[in-house]
C-alpha cells in the first residue's frame, strides 16, 4: 500500500471526478429540492429588492448584521446580479457535495500519507440528511470546515506553523460568519489533532499529559477570534431564541440511523448499515486499524454530539446536523496496517465506489421526482398577481413519514418570483436577517403556519385544515394556495374563488372574495380537540384578566396625572 506508485483510488484524477460526481443529482433540478431553501431563496429576494418594491417592506424587515449564519447570504450578493438569483443559489448549492467530497480525501490523504480505500465509503454522507432537510448556511460551513482541517494538518504536516497561525486567523472569522457550527467542529478537528501531535513531541520530551492539552490549546489560538463576534451577536438586544431539549436519547439514536435519510427507508437504513459494517470490520479485521489523529477526532465528536441539545438559540435539529460528520471522520480514520494485501485493498476500493455510484444513482432519482413535484405545484405561480398578498396552506402529517414531501416551504418561491406576500418565512430576530412585521395576518404571519394536517398534532403548531381555511383573517390576504392539504370540508373554502386547479394533486389557488361573509363554525366542528379548546378558553381568560388590569393601570396613571396638573 505505501509503494511509490499511486494506485487509482488515491490519484487526483479520481478525487477530482469524485467531486464532479458529487454535483450529478443537483443538475437536473431547477430548484434543489431540499426542505427549507425555497424559504430561503424568498429571504434572498427581499435581500436583493433594496426598496425597488415598497410593498415588500410592509410586510418584510431586512436589516444586516453581523451574525455567525451568512454564508450562501453573502455569496448570493455578487452572484445574483450575475446571473439571476435562481442559478446563483443552484450553483452555490452544487458546490457544497463537491467540496465535502473533496475535503473528507483531503484529510484521509493529509493523515494517512496515502488514501485509504475505505474512505470511499464516507463519501455518500455528503447527502446527508441534514444537507436534504436544507441547512444550506450549516452544510456550506461543514464543507468549508473540512476542506480547512485538510489544510490545517497539510501546514502542520510541512512545519508551517506560523504561516498557518497567520492564515487561520481570517479564515476562522470567514468560517463563523459563514455558520457557527462549521467553526465550532473545525475547532474540534484541529485541537484533537494538535493533542495527538503534541503527545508525540511529548514523548521526546518526557512531558506530561497536561503540558499536552495545554500546548494543543495555545495551537489552536489563531481559531478563537470568532469567540469575541460570538460574544457580540447573541449579547444583542433583539436576539432570540432558547437552547433546550438535552440529553434527547431516543432522537439522539435515530438521527444516526437517519444520517442518509432520503425517499426509502429500507434502501437508506440499509446504506447506513453498509457504513457501520466498514466500522466494525475496521476493529475486527487484523489487517485495518483506525487512525490515532482521526479516531480522536471522532471521538471528539462523538462527545460534542451527547453534550449538545436539540436546540441552540431557537435553532432546531442541532445535534442531528452533527451525525452524518461525525460518521464521515470515524470512516476516514480507517487505513489499512502496513503489509495489508493489495488485492484486499483494491477490492475494498471498488466496493467503496460501488456504494458510492449507488447512492449518487438513488440520489439523482429521488431528486429528479422531487423536481417534478415541484415544477407540479408552481405551475399556480402564473395565476398571482405581482405583489399579491397570499396565504398557503402545505399538507402535513403527524407521523412524519420517512420521505419528506420537500414542499413545506414551496410558498417561498411565490416571493421569489412574484414579490408575493407568503405565511412561510422564519421570523426570529437575531438568528437570520429578515423578520415579518405583517401584523394584519396576526397569528398566521410566519412558519409554521404554512403546515396543516387532518387533525390536530400532538406537541405541534401545526393546524388542522379545517381550522386555518376558516379562521384565517380573509382581510388581510388576497389568494390562498392549497398544496396537497389533507381532506378538509368545502364548506370552509365558501368565500374562496378557484382560479387554478392542479391536473395531478388536488393542489388549488384561491381567489378571495372580500365581500363574502365570514364563516361560522365552532372550534369543535373545525377539529379542535376538546382539551385544546379549554387551553385556549384559559389563555384568552388570561389574556382578557391582563387586559383589565392594564386599562385600570392606565386609568390610575391617568388620574395621577391630571391631579399633579392641578
Amino acid at each position: 500500500m505505501q509503494a511509490d506508485r499511486l494506485h487509482w483510488w488515491q490519484t487526483r484524477w479520481f478525487v477530482l471526478a469524485a467531486m464532479v460526481a458529487a454535483c450529478v443529482p443537483l443538475l437536473w433540478p431547477d430548484i434543489p429540492p431540499i426542505v427549507d431553501l425555497p424559504g430561503h431563496m424568498g429571504r434572498y429576494r427581499v435581500q436583493l429588492d433594496r426598496g425597488a418594491h415598497p410593498w415588500l417592506t410592509d410586510w418584510y424587515q431586512f436589516r444586516w448584521s453581523l451574525i455567525g449564519n451568512l454564508g450562501v447570504d453573502l455569496l448570493i450578493e455578487p452572484l445574483a446580479p450575475l446571473i439571476g438569483l435562481e442559478p446563483a443559489v443552484k450553483l452555490i448549492i452544487l458546490t457544497i457535495p463537491a467540496l465535502t467530497v473533496g475535503g473528507l480525501l483531503w484529510i484521509a490523504r493529509e493523515v494517512h500519507g496515502r488514501i485509504p480505500p475505505t474512505a470511499l465509503f464516507a463519501l455518500p454522507l455528503a447527502y446527508g440528511y441534514p444537507f436534504h432537510f436544507g441547512f444550506v448556511n450549516f452544510a456550506l460551513s461543514m464543507a468549508w470546515a473540512l476542506c480547512l482541517f485538510g489544510l490545517w494538518l497539510r501546514l502542520a504536516r510541512q512545519g508551517r506553523f506560523g504561516l498557518r497561525a497567520l492564515l487561520f486567523v481570517p479564515l476562522s472569522c470567514i468560517l463563523w460568519v459563514c455558520h457557527t457550527f462549521g467553526w465550532g467542529v473545525l475547532g474540534v478537528l484541529a485541537f484533537s489533532s494538535e493533542l495527538i501531535r503534541q503527545h508525540d513531541l511529548r514523548r521526546a520530551r518526557a512531558a506530561g499529559w497536561l503540558e499536552s492539552w495545554v500546548r494543543a490549546g495555545l495551537g489552536c489560538v489563531p481559531l478563537a477570534l470568532p469567540m469575541v463576534l460570538m460574544v457580540a451577536w447573541r449579547s444583542g438586544a433583539d436576539v432570540t431564541g432558547q437552547t433546550a431539549d438535552f440529553f434527547y436519547w431516543n432522537t439522539k439514536i435515530a438521527w444516526i440511523v437517519m444520517a442518509l435519510r432520503d425517499r426509502w427507508m429500507w434502501f437508506d437504513v440499509a446504506s447506513v448499515a453498509v457504513i457501520y459494517l466498514v466500522l466494525f470490520k475496521a476493529v475486527r479485521d487484523p489487517r485495518m486499524g483506525y487512525s490515532r489523529h482521526l479516531g480522536l477526532s471522532a471521538l471528539f465528536m462523538l462527545l460534542v454530539y451527547i453534550l449538545l441539545p436539540r436546540i441552540v438559540f431557537g435553532s432546531a435539529y442541532a445535534d442531528m446536523r452533527m451525525a452524518p460528520f461525525m460518521i464521515a471522520v470515524a470512516v476516514i480514520a480507517i487505513r489499512p496496517k502496513p503489509g495489508a494485501d493489495l488485492r484486499h485493498a483494491a477490492l475494498l476500493a471498488a466496493a467503496g465506489l460501488s456504494f458510492y455510484a449507488v447512492r449518487l444513482g438513488a440520489t439523482t432519482i429521488s431528486f429528479a421526482g422531487f423536481d417534478a413535484d415541484y415544477d407540479a405545484e408552481l405551475a399556480a405561480l402564473p395565476h398571482v398577481p405581482i405583489g399579491a398578498r397570499l396565504i398557503s396552506f402545505v399538507g402535513h402529517n403527524c407521523s412524519n413519514a420517512w420521505r419528506m414531501s420537500r414542499l413545506e416551504h414551496l410558498p417561498a418561491i411565490a416571493l421569489e418570483r412574484r414579490l408575493a406576500y407568503t405565511d412561510d418565512q422564519w421570523s426570529m430576530a437575531g438568528a437570520q436577517l429578515l423578520t415579518v412585521h405583517y401584523r394584519e395576518a396576526g397569528p398566521y404571519a410566519h412558519d409554521p403556519t404554512q403546515i396543516v394536517t387532518s387533525v390536530k398534532c400532538p406537541y405541534e403548531w401545526w393546524r388542522p385544515a379545517n381550522y386555518a381555511l376558516a379562521r384565517f383573517p380573509r382581510d388581510a390576504f388576497d389568494y390562498v394556495w392549497l398544496i396537497r392539504p389533507p381532506a378538509y370540508n368545502p364548506r370552509f373554502t365558501a368565500g374562496l374563488v378557484p382560479v387554478w386547479r392542479s391536473p395531478t394533486s388536488n393542489s388549488v389557488l384561491f381567489r378571495v372574495d372580500h365581500d363574502a361573509p365570514a364563516i361560522d363554525a365552532s372550534d369543535e366542528e373545525l377539529g379542535v380537540p376538546k382539551w385544546l379548546i379549554e387551553r385556549m378558553q384559559r389563555r384568552r381568560e388570561r389574556l382578557e384578566r391582563l387586559r383589565e388590569r392594564q386599562e385600570r393601570e392606565q386609568e390610575r396613571l391617568e388620574r395621577l396625572r391630571v391631579e399633579q396638573e392641578r
